[in-house]
């Protein structure tokens, strides 16, 4: 092992290991969630466009699954979720501006790889949507499988990793396809429309969405096989491990509300719970509120933003909504998915 007063002297061997101390202790980057503080605003990437994700609509004003997660965490963070500014990304740049510091957060149905974390200096901070890639065809192309697609010609988005896995499947399945690739979803989208390609390709969560935006929805069909784990989740940069916390601490925070019961409506009771797991995450008791630089209300207030996990989902993409999505591996773990969330404690 290195040893300090060998290489320096036994006289300068306490200041050093004071100052490799506190470098090691303290946050490699100057404070997003400071910065966030002092601006007074959420700065939050999400899609250009993406039905029951991310989505304007003609007053200029967002709604999504997505953008409710912004909204949770400025509720924690500023205490009122109408303070973020969303910032329209495609998905060639919303990762460099992440990275570059165009914003503090990208909410905008991003896929969690290791490529992704490790190569572009990020931190994914959790899971919001288990998804997996998928294939949409018009009808009258009268296949029911993706293992029927041989010699297809497929749009796909550049860029992403649905490109890669698009490629892989097609291999893997000794079939042949046609690549058509476009920089951004709405030129994919239109190429399809046309019929320049037969097959379109993304994760299948926004195949139901981009359905939506043809002249006749229901004459396209989004088929059963899903060819990738795509784990969606909220990115920060990872520089700053206390912002990470606190982002990766709100998404838990809206599966565990759901959890223990605690919703929208009811959060202004949690306080009075004689339930020490709804106390603490009310802040009623615990102090866990100083761990992340947050005053102790900082959960209760990411669920009055929009609701627990449940109603987000619901309200945006779920089976009563226009995309009718059932929540599959995205129930809680207690009910038969495999959403879990650590404990607030």
């Amino acid at each position: 092992m290195w040893n300090v007063a060998k290489a320096f002297g036994s006289s300068a061997t306490a200041g050093l290991t004071a100052a490799l101390l506190l470098a090691f202790a303290a946050p490699a980057a100057a404070g997003t969630l400071e910065t966030v503080r002092q601006r007074g605003v959420l700065q939050c990437g999400v899609s250009e466009g993406l039905y029951g994700f991310s989505e304007r609509n003609g007053q200029g004003e967002w709604s999504g699954f997505d953008v409710d997660f912004c909204r949770a965490v400025a509720g924690a963070v500023l205490d009122d979720p109408g303070k973020v500014t969303f910032v329209p990304l495609s998905a060639s740049e919303r990762f460099e501006a992440l990275r570059a510091g165009r914003i503090d957060l990208l909410s905008r149905n991003s896929t969690w790889t290791l490529e992704r974390e490790a190569g572009l200096g990020l931190a994914f901070a959790g899971v919001t949507y288990h998804d997996g890639q998928g294939f949409m065809v018009m009808r009258d192309l009268n296949v029911m499988s993706a293992l029927e697609l041989d010699r297809a010609r497929v749009c796909v988005e550049a860029g992403t990793t649905s490109q890669a896995n698009v490629a892989d499947f097609f291999a893997a399945n000794s079939m042949t396809f046609e690549e058509h690739a476009f920089p951004n979803a709405a030129a994919a989208l239109e190429a399809f429309r046309s019929g320049q390609c037969n097959v379109l390709t993304r994760d299948q969560s926004a195949l139901y969405a981009e359905r939506l935006r043809l002249p006749r929805p229901a004459d396209a069909v989004v088929l059963p096989d899903v060819i990738s784990k795509e784990p969606l989740g909220p990115v920060t940069r990872a520089d700053d491990f206390a912002w990470f916390n606190v982002v990766k601490w709100v998404n838990f925070a809206l599966v565990n509300a759901e959890e223990i019961g605690i919703t929208a409506g009811n959060a202004g009771e949690a306080a009075g719970s004689r339930k020490p797991d709804v106390r603490r995450f009310a802040g009623a008791e615990g102090g866990l509120g100083r761990l992340l630089g947050l005053d102790d209300a900082w959960a209760i207030r990411a669920v009055r933003a929009g609701g627990n996990y449940s109603e987000i989902y619901e309200r945006n993409i779920g089976v009563k909504s226009r995309l009718g999505i059932p929540r599959g591996l995205n129930q809680l773990w207690s009910m038969g998915g495999i959403l879990y969330a650590p404990p607030l404690r």
